[in-house]
C-alpha cells in the first residue's frame, strides 16, 4: 500500500483528500438539517399543560409568568380538595398578591398550616395547603368570596366579626376590624400601616384593602352565591364570535409563523405571529382583552372563558390541540370542523379539524368561550 501511495502524485492525493472531506461535511450538514427540521416542524405548533377534568372557570387571572407556572398545581389540588374549578383564577390572583409566584411558599400557607412563618419550604406543599386553607375559609365565609379573601389576610377572626355585624363583607367592616385589632397590638411595635391611606384611620392591622389588591389581578364578576362568573359580555360564541373570525381573516396570506412572535408592536406590524399571539390579536380587534401582548401563551389563554362541550362549539370559540406538548397549539373555531390559526407552514390560515387530518388527530377536546 505504501508503494502504491508513493506512485500517486501528491497533487492527486491532496485533491482526493479534500473531496472526501467535502463529502463528509455535506453528509453531516444534511443530517443536522434533517434533525433540526423535524424539531422545528414540531416546535412551530408550540406551547403548554393539561387540566384534569376539563376547563377551569369563567374568570380570567391577569398574573405574571411566575404565578402562571403554578396553574397546573392549583388545578390539581383544587380537584383533590373539592374546590370548584372556577376559583382557580381567583387563587392565582391571590398568589400574585401574596408572593408574585416567588419563593418556596408562594401561597404564604405556613401560618395556616403550622402556626408560624417559614415552616413550608416546598412550593407544592404551599399550594396544597394554600388551596385547602382557601376552601376552609370560603366555607366558613358561607361562600362570600370577598369575605373569604379578606379573611385570608386578616385571619378567621374577621369572619366572626362580620357575622356579628350584618353577616356580609363590606370595605367599612374591613377597616373597622383593622382598627380594633391594631389597638390591641400597636404597643408591640410590630405593626405598621401597609397603606398610607389607612394611617388616618389607624387601620394598621393587616391590609384592609386586600380584597381590592387581589381582584385587580382578576377579570370577571362575582355572582350572588359568591362564585366567580364571566364578564357581562356576549362571549366569543355567536355574533361576536363571527366578528373575531372576520378580524382574524384579514391576516390570511399576510403573516408568517415565528415562535414567540406577535408580542411587540413591531412584530405585529411585520406580520410575525405564533398561534397564541394571533388569537390574542384577533380578540383585541373586537374590543376583548384576553391578556397582555407580551405575556400571552396557550397557558394563559386556557385559563380564560367558559369551558364548552365540543359538541356545543360555535364560531369564535377557542380550540386547543396537543402537538409536541399538551395544549401546544390554539386557534379559533370557524365551523364545519375548521379553525383559524397561525400555523408553522402557512402563517394565519384556515385549517381542518376533520378526523384523519393533522389537527383533527390532535384536537384534545378543550374548547373555551371567551
Amino acid at each position: 500500500m505504501h508503494i502504491v501511495l508513493q506512485l500517486i502524485p501528491k497533487k492527486y492525493l491532496i485533491g482526493g483528500t479534500l473531496i472526501l472531506l467535502g463529502l463528509s461535511g455535506l453528509l453531516l450538514m444534511s443530517t443536522i438539517v434533517a434533525i433540526t427540521g423535524e424539531f422545528e416542524k414540531d416546535s412551530q405548533q408550540s406551547e403548554v399543560t393539561e387540566i384534569e377534568g376539563g376547563g377551569i372557570g369563567v374568570g380570567t387571572a391577569n398574573v405574571s409568568p411566575e404565578v402562571m407556572k403554578y396553574q397546573p398545581l392549583l388545578e390539581k389540588y383544587a380537584q383533590k380538595h373539592g374546590v370548584d374549578a372556577s376559583y382557580v383564577p381567583i387563587m392565582m390572583a391571590l398568589m400574585m398578591q401574596e408572593s408574585g409566584g416567588r419563593g418556596n411558599d408562594p401561597m404564604q400557607s405556613s401560618e395556616s398550616f403550622c402556626g408560624s412563618v417559614g415552616c413550608i419550604s416546598s412550593p407544592e406543599l404551599s399550594v396544597d395547603k394554600g388551596v385547602l386553607h382557601f376552601k376552609s375559609v370560603l366555607e366558613k365565609a358561607h361562600y362570600d368570596l370577598k369575605l373569604c379573601l379578606q379573611s385570608y389576610n386578616f385571619g378567621g377572626g374577621f369572619i366572626n366579626y362580620v357575622m356579628k355585624n350584618g353577616g356580609k363583607y363590606t370595605p367599612e367592616l374591613a377597616i373597622s376590624f383593622s382598627q380594633s385589632q391594631y389597638q390591641k397590638v400597636k404597643h408591640t411595635g410590630n405593626y405598621h400601616c401597609v397603606r398610607p391611606e389607612m394611617v388616618p384611620y389607624q387601620a394598621c392591622y393587616g391590609d384592609a384593602k386586600y380584597v381590592d389588591a387581589v381582584l385587580k389581578y382578576y377579570t370577571g364578576t362575582i355572582t350572588a352565591d359568591g362564585k366567580p362568573a364571566a364578564p357581562a359580555s356576549g362571549g366569543s360564541g355567536g355574533k361576536s364570535g363571527v366578528k373575531v373570525i372576520d378580524a382574524g381573516k384579514t391576516l390570511i396570506g399576510k403573516t408568517r409563523y415565528v415562535f414567540g412572535g406577535g408580542r411587540s408592536q413591531s412584530d405585529i406590524n411585520a406580520g410575525r405571529f405564533d398561534c397564541s399571539s394571533f388569537v390574542r390579536w384577533a380578540f383585541e380587534q373586537v374590543g376583548m382583552n384576553v391578556g397582555p401582548m407580551s405575556g400571552v401563551t396557550t397557558d394563559t389563554l386556557k385559563t380564560q372563558g367558559q369551558a364548552i362541550n365540543p359538541k356545543d362549539m360555535k364560531p369564535g370559540d377557542v380550540v386547543f390541540f396537543d402537538t409536541y406538548k399538551i395544549d401546544g397549539h390554539v386557534g379559533i373555531y370557524v365551523g364545519n370542523n375548521q379553525f383559524l390559526g397561525c400555523q408553522g407552514k402557512t402563517g394565519v390560515a384556515i385549517a381542518s379539524m376533520e378526523k384523519g387530518t393533522y389537527f383533527g388527530e390532535r384536537f384534545n377536546g378543550r374548547v373555551k368561550r371567551l
